[in-house]
């Protein structure tokens, strides 16, 4: 349990034995006067039910609150529980296939064609893996509360671009685009909006697929910067759009989903965002799909 909570369960336990304490005087008192004074018995009746309403009203919800703590760290433990077993996997599975690649490339005589097709998979699921790694250890600082965002002035266009062109040449297709103003700058910390918009877009390649009109757009809105990532994916309902943002919380069944992932993405875009005073919203796009949209003020 957390701090805040034990320490309302200990003051809580001290309020329980103080009280039990007075009443018992109280009672004691009462029936040794019961018959000299029926006035006094009867106020020091109303008193002590009165404070035995307020001591069942504090222990009701002392109750709940201890109640509510628990459950939120079932919750939490069984997220950690899931989330090592499938990081374990996830991080087996790219190893596996660059090692399965490597030695295909060793024992067999390839032409270049299918050797050039073998390095460009080893080289996709080694940058799975640094993604994945990153994260951990984004998370991991995100806990020690070690992060500070280190802001600079750089044009987002460019900085964009340079992501685009590295998702281009990893998939040998275009299939991101931009819809921003070349001269759009922010100041921000670069890398961690580098964070931002690559775990955006692996959440848009996951789930809506490189053919799902995957788009980064940006705009100023009054005295705020707007930008995000959206896609004409299935979408995400409703009622996952805040969860979306827990850290290791992923959509689906643990035992059927197919998915790849950590859990982490989406909850390093919302702290990152959260650093720079931003907010960070979940919204449908026109005509299907999601949109991932983070303001920044200015």
């Amino acid at each position: 349990m957390k701090t805040r909570t034990n320490l309302f369960f200990i003051l809580l336990s001290i309020y329980v034995v103080l009280q039990f304490l007075w009443w018992g005087y109280h009672l004691i008192d009462l029936s040794q006067r019961i018959e000299l004074n029926s006035a006094i018995s009867e106020r020091r009746v109303l008193m002590i039910l009165g404070e035995g309403a307020v001591f069942f009203a504090l222990l009701i919800y002392g109750i709940w609150r201890i109640r509510k703590s628990i459950q939120k760290d079932i919750r939490l433990s069984l997220r950690q529980t899931n989330f090592i077993l499938s990081i374990t996997h996830e991080l087996k599975t790219p190893l596996a296939s660059i090692k399965i690649l490597v030695q295909t490339l060793l024992k067999h005589d390839l032409n270049a064609e299918k050797r050039n097709e073998l390095l460009k998979k080893a080289l996709e699921e080694n940058t799975r893996l640094e993604l994945m790694i990153e994260n951990i250890l984004q998370a991991a600082n995100l806990e020690n509360k070690s992060l500070k965002p280190e802001k600079s002035l750089f044009i987002f266009s460019a900085f964009c671009q340079e992501i685009i062109d590295r998702y281009h040449k990893t998939h040998g297709t275009p299939f991101i685009k931009l819809q921003l103003a070349e001269d759009a700058e922010l100041n921000a910390d670069r890398f961690m909006m580098e964070v931002i918009i690559i775990n955006l877009l692996e959440n848009a390649i996951k789930y809506a697929g490189i053919d799902s009109n995957i788009v980064i757009y940006c705009r100023h809105e009054n005295n705020a910067f707007i930008f995000g990532v959206k896609d004409n994916g299935p979408g995400i309902h409703v009622a996952q759009r805040e969860p979306i943002f827990n850290k290791f919380y992923r959509i689906g069944n643990e035992e059927t989903r197919t998915q790849k992932g950590s859990g982490l993405g989406l909850y390093l875009v919302k702290q990152f965002t959260e650093l720079h005073k931003g907010k960070i919203s979940c919204l449908e796009n026109q005509p299907a799909g999601a949109d991932f949209q983070i303001t920044l003020h200015t």
